[in-house]
């Protein structure tokens, strides 16, 4: 396998893209690229604290960062995000979620599934929450911010509650197999 070459297209014309985003470069010049090509970047860390009986519905962010998928070809970003949730003597139910926002997209779009954070029963207690999604639906050369968004569900929170050192990452890989 060490003679297998993977390659990228040096021109930025392309001929032909489909719906899926997949793009044909119909450039005879290609550059060796190296394989399993992977980068990391890491988001600052957020906090947020939800005040005394904040509604359901209610949104906050707590925790972005900004990927460029320039120089890859079929990207696939895993992210994960961690947190460090403390209540005090709070009752809630939170709905945790990655959006992402590329450039011309007026609105952000969900990726991936909703994950929840549940205190059923008035205490105070610190609590690590952590979930990791993947994205593999991204253009080439497409910057976008991804953030993660809590949603009070149910009723009305009982209680303080922070989220505290909120940090979202994301590891790119190059899926490219050949020019």
């Amino acid at each position: 396998m060490s003679d297998m070459n993977y390659n990228n297209c040096e021109c930025d014309q392309r001929d032909s893209c489909d719906c899926d985003c997949k793009c044909y470069c119909e450039c005879e010049r290609c550059r060796t690229l190296a394989p399993n090509r992977t980068t990391l970047k890491c988001g600052c860390p957020g906090a947020v604290t939800l005040p005394l009986a904040t509604v359901a519905g209610t949104n906050f962010t707590v925790a972005t960062v900004t990927v460029d998928t320039k120089g890859f070809r079929k990207p696939c970003i895993k992210f994960e995000f961690a947190s460090n949730i403390i209540t005090t003597a709070a009752v809630l139910s939170l709905n945790f979620q990655i959006f992402k926002q590329c450039k011309n997209q007026l609105v952000p779009i969900p990726v991936g599934p909703v994950w929840t954070f549940s205190r059923l029963v008035a205490v105070t207690e610190s609590d690590s929450f952590t979930f990791f999604v993947c994205d593999c639906d991204i253009c080439d050369a497409e910057c976008c911010t991804y953030s993660v968004v809590a949603t009070v569900a149910g009723v009305a929170t009982v209680g303080v509650t922070s989220v505290n050192n909120a940090t979202l990452s994301a590891i790119v890989v190059d899926n490219a197999t050949g020019c």
